[in-house]
C-alpha cells in the first residue's frame, strides 16, 4: 500500500523555530557619499606596521583584527561614541558599523569592551 500524502510546510504561520533568514547586502543600503565609506577608504591607505608590531601575538586570539579594531574606534569617535559598551552595541545594530565590519560576526562570548581600552 503506497501513501500519496505530501507534507508541506506553511511558512506563513509565525513560529519561532521556522524563521527564514536571508543575507543582507549592506552595499546597497549605505550611500556612496556616506562618511563611513570615505573613512574606510582613507584608513586603508595607512601603514599599520607599527600597530601590528605593538600587538602581541601571544595569549588569546583577538576578537577582531587590529586594523579593523582601529577603523571601528576611529569611526565611533568621529560619531561621538566614546563608551566601549555603546561601540559594542553600535557594532551589532548600526548599519554603518555593520558595513565596516564587512559582515563579520562579533563573538558573543568576547565583548568588544574588553579589547578597546587596551588598544
Amino acid at each position: 500500500m503506497t501513501s500519496n500524502q505530501t507534507y508541506r510546510k506553511d511558512y506563513t504561520e509565525f513560529q519561532d523555530t521556522y524563521q527564514l533568514v536571508l543575507p543582507l547586502n549592506l552595499e546597497g543600503l549605505i550611500p556612496n557619499d556616506e562618511s563611513v565609506r570615505l573613512l574606510s577608504h582613507i584608513l586603508e591607505e595607512l601603514d599599520y606596521s607599527g600597530l601590528y608590531k605593538a600587538y602581541s601575538l601571544h595569549g588569546r586570539n583577538p576578537a577582531l583584527e587590529p586594523k579593523l579594531m582601529f577603523k571601528i574606534l576611529v569611526y565611533a569617535y568621529s560619531q561621538n561614541i566614546y563608551s566601549s559598551r555603546k561601540i559594542e552595541t553600535a557594532c551589532r545594530r548600526d548599519l554603518n558599523f555593520l558595513w565596516l565590519l564587512a559582515e563579520l560576526k562579533l563573538p558573543t562570548t568576547v565583548p568588544l569592551r574588553g579589547s578597546a581600552p587596551r588598544f
